[in-house]
């Protein structure tokens, strides 16, 4: 395995540690909707997902969240986040800078918008790291599992595909980095990640981002 050019981070569950909160508090919208799911159930269906794709696949089962939905929802979270605290994944920043020290470029794509990155990446202390090299689903025509968001990140940065590897925890993100062409790890320390299902989606898996050095050739 040849060294990556370019390393693209997924934010929520790889960066921040926010899936557990974030499907807890959806899963409360849900229900007040008149859809009757748990917190698992939202943790397995809708992780690595935009919140407009989300908004969709509820709707299209006909249930209305309403026009302003994504709106409501992202103007909650920075309470959400200041109530429940934030936390960096475990061991991610020391991965960070072995991927600096090698000067490898490296950037974030994430269905969240900028915005709830800003409040994530900033409460955690990351955000210094990517303040200028964040891409959202927002940016791009098709969100996770489609490829579209990892190929417009790799392009901007200056990359080809192949030359790419992605670091994930999701089943969608697993897909659209495989979609894309590049090389996915998929993330599966949250003891509610979908392993079968990111194994199933071609991810390399791993539990402990202590590991991710030795997997993957930096120098």
């Amino acid at each position: 395995m040849t060294p990556p050019k370019l390393v693209i981070f997924d934010c929520d569950g790889v960066l921040v540690d926010t899936e557990n909160t974030v499907n807890k508090e959806l899963s409360g919208w849900l229900r007040k909707a008149g859809l009757d799911v748990d917190y698992q159930y939202c943790r397995k269906t809708f992780s690595g997902r935009s919140m407009v794709s989300v908004q969709k696949e509820v709707e299209a089962q006909g249930y209305s969240l309403g026009e302003d939905f994504v709106e409501r929802w992202n103007a909650g979270l920075p309470d959400l986040f200041s109530t429940h605290g934030v936390e960096a994944i475990p061991h991610v920043r020391d991965f960070i800078e072995a991927v600096r020290a090698q000067e490898i470029a490296y950037c974030v794509a994430s269905s969240a918008r900028v915005s709830k990155m800003h409040v994530t990446l900033g409460r955690t202390g990351l955000l210094s790291y990517f303040e200028d090299v964040l891409f959202s689903a927002t940016m791009v025509g098709r969100a996770k599992p489609f490829p579209d968001l990892f190929l417009h990140a790799a392009a901007t940065m200056g990359f080809e595909p192949a030359d790419c590897i992605v670091i994930e925890d999701s089943v969608p993100g697993t897909q659209a980095g495989i979609a894309a062409g590049m090389r996915v790890f998929s993330y599966h320390g949250d003891p509610h990640t979908n392993r079968d299902g990111l194994a199933a989606a071609g991810g390399i898996l791993f539990d402990d981002m202590r590991q991710l050095a030795g997997m993957i050739p930096l120098g």
